[in-house]
């Protein structure tokens, strides 16, 4: 037979409404309709869930009154009967004997507060199951570790709320589990976890979690600081400073072996005597009696050594505790003055560097290049990943600002959450709006139902609105809502929605440019703009063709299971002085042409489309003199490339980066060979 659900109305007539008593009699009547007619009821009561008509806890928990409508919901075989019978009963005076238990029941009434009321201020989470496994007690401390309201777990299999708990477990075999440490959030938490019997029949499973997170902090805190403490000793030995700490009577309590170094004394000589006998009238005293440090103090010692010395007072809470003196010898400050000055430069250009090179993590692992503005522009976006602040990437079609906006979000905090794309170019604007804020069912002809926007998909992770130049004002105004405030309205909707999202953001256009012109508004510009991230175009980074076409051929020959192929040196050369008016893209579109026709297992020059190697000034003399028979002398190649490179860049910094040089080699080869700037 086929299930059926009924919901029938009901409003409670009982002058007590359904206290412990009551709902004993309800419980007991509803089992007896569930087992006669093959149904099971529920019943709900306003904003509460449905709960279970077989269940006195649940029941009494929702506290219904006399005059409150209730609704029973039947769900079985033969609802029809069971339905009326069950709304019949709750709808009569459940008359029995006042006199004999209205004692009975109110203390009942009373005891159920109060123990709700123990049960919401005792200091450890309480999680209580029934037999069926049904989540029956939740209380404030266990709302609080676990980071759920009551409202969202009382009434639910505990298997769909907590598929880690030990309860259902409990229930099975009757047995307790004591003391086990669990990791619940941010909490480090003890669970005693015990069997409810009654008798030798179980009835349910208690959960009881002690919050221990402070201690273990305190735990880690004091070892942290015997750490500490030893680290700074060894520090204080290492450092080639002279240190000499003072107590507030002016006795010296510790000097470290630099200080007996420097001074040429013994560290008996030294340790507890008192500055008011040995120095009276020096920088040491005058900082225990004023409290005001004294810096850059040059003094000579008994051993005739010339030190710099700085005394700072120790205080803590107003109250001058002592002093700490540090000299140095001014001798080994020259000499390390002059180190310093002669590797300056170099320690400029390797922290330049370091940046640029180090370990960017494998979400950036897709970009492919190894030149030096390929690298910059990943090392931003690596630091980029590290906040949640918007970000522009800019760059001409085809340079990968997707990869890049990609890198940002699988590199940073939200890299578990969603990555939602949006071309705003390929949305109609009369759709953009409900595509990136959702709509409400009836918004306009065609909503059929309620949609979600990308910005509510994209929550906690990161939204990539790609060609943002695009977008009329109107829209631009909606969006500085959401970039502004992180919340927005349906389409038709009233509620104001509240996302946690990052925004990257990336435009081929001039937005400056828009922005004088009015097409695009100043303030979202300066939202958008916050960390901006330019991709160079390829012809800017011409020395990652070689690893780029590397990289494609064997993608390709991945995808077309073919075996390795090769590519001769004057194909590569064609590539590398091809302008790249498509970029990566092109390069990418060309190579999958070409291995798609080729005939053998290496690509030659007229594998490549004609336009390559015949373009304006992509040929000419480089094509002309690795086509000869002859082979040209090392300086004649090197003067046909410095001459191509300046013709085609005007100056010769621009020229030292396109060949991988610097400035005044290009300068001093072009000298050379009297080549002029055009």
């Amino acid at each position: 037979m086929k299930m059926q659900e009924m919901t029938r109305k009901i409003i409670i007539h009982h002058e007590k409404g359904l206290h412990a008593r009551v709902a004993a009699m309800i419980v007991q009547k509803a089992e007896e309709l569930q087992n006669k007619y093959n149904v099971i009821f529920k019943v709900k009561k306003g904003a509460f869930k449905e709960v279970p008509l077989s269940s006195i806890l649940l029941l009494i928990s929702m506290k219904i009154k006399v005059n409150d409508e209730v609704e029973i919901i039947t769900v079985g075989e033969n609802v029809q009967g069971a339905s009326q019978l069950m709304g019949d009963f709750l709808e009569s005076d459940f008359v029995y004997d006042q006199n004999s238990i209205s004692e009975v029941d109110n203390l009942l009434q009373d005891n159920i507060i109060t123990t709700e009321n123990i049960f919401n201020n005792i200091a450890n989470g309480l999680l209580v199951i029934d037999e069926n496994e049904v989540i029956i007690l939740f209380n404030q401390e266990a709302e609080r570790i676990f980071g759920m309201s009551s409202d969202d777990v009382i009434g639910k299999n505990i298997q769909l709320v907590f598929p880690d708990s030990r309860l259902p477990e409990i229930n099975r075999t009757k047995k307790s589990v004591i003391a086990y440490t669990q990791r619940i959030g941010n909490y480090t938490v003890v669970t005693n976890s015990t069997p409810i019997l009654v008798g030798n029949e179980i009835k349910g499973a208690v959960s009881i979690f002690e919050d221990i997170s402070k201690l273990v902090n305190i735990s880690w805190e004091l070892k942290e600081i015997k750490e500490l403490k030893e680290k700074y000793q060894l520090i204080l030995e290492s450092v080639q400073d002279g240190i000499c700490v003072l107590d507030d009577q002016g006795e010296i309590t510790y000097v470290n072996t630099a200080y007996t170094r420097i001074t040429g004394q013994a560290l008996e000589n030294i340790i507890g005597k008192n500055i008011v006998q040995i120095s009276p009238k020096g920088d040491r005293m005058n900082v225990l009696r004023t409290g005001l440090p004294i810096l850059g103090s040059i003094r000579k010692k008994e051993n005739q050594v010339v030190v710099v010395a700085n005394v700072n007072p120790i205080i803590v809470d107003g109250q001058i505790l002592g002093a700490i003196s540090v000299i140095k010898d001014i001798t080994e400050v020259q000499v390390l003055a002059d180190k310093l000055n002669q590797v300056s430069a170099k320690a400029d250009y390797l922290q330049e560097e370091l940046i640029r090179t180090k370990k960017l993590g494998p979400a950036f692992d897709g970009i492919i290049g190894i030149s030096g503005k390929i690298f910059d522009s990943m090392a931003i976006a690596a630091k980029a990943s590290m906040s949640n602040y918007t970000v522009l990437v800019r760059g001409e079609s085809g340079t990968g600002k997707e990869l890049i906006a990609e890198a940002i979000h699988y590199s940073s905090a939200r890299c578990e959450g969603p990555f939602i794309r949006v071309n705003c170019a390929a949305i109609p604007p009369t759709l953009l709006e409900s595509e990136l804020f959702g709509h409400e069912k009836g918004a306009f002809t065609g909503a059929f139902k309620t949609k979600l926007g990308r910005f509510e998909l994209a929550n906690k992770g990161t939204i990539f609105l790609d060609e943002i130049g695009e977008i009329d004002r109107s829209m631009q105004v909606k969006l500085l809502r959401v970039v502004q405030e992180k919340e927005f309205q349906r389409v038709g909707g009233e509620k104001t929605i509240k996302v946690d999202v990052r925004i990257v953001a990336a435009t081929n256009q001039n937005l400056e440019e828009l922005v004088k012109t009015g097409d695009f508004r100043e303030d979202l510009y300066y939202r958008l703009n916050v960390i901006p991230i330019w991709l160079p175009p390829l012809r800017e980074r011409k020395e990652d063709i070689p690893v780029l076409v590397e990289f494609l051929i064997q993608k390709i020959c991945d995808e077309l299971s073919k075996e390795k192929v090769q590519i001769d040196k004057a194909a590569i050369d064609a590539l590398f002085y091809y302008d790249w008016p498509g970029n990566i893209r092109e390069l990418e579109n060309i190579m999958e042409r070409t291995m798609i026709l080729l005939e053998d297992n290496t690509i030659r020059l007229n594998n490549l489309p004609k336009y390559i190697y015949e373009n304006e000034g992509g040929g000419s003399k480089m094509e002309d003199a690795l086509n000869m028979k002859e082979l040209l002398t090392w300086e004649e190649y090197e003067k046909i490339i410095i001459e191509k490179a300046l013709n085609k860049h005007s100056s010769f910094n621009a020229a030292g980066k396109a060949l991988g040089l610097t400035h005044n080699t290009v300068s001093s080869k072009a000298r050379k060979y009297n080549i002029g700037i055009k």
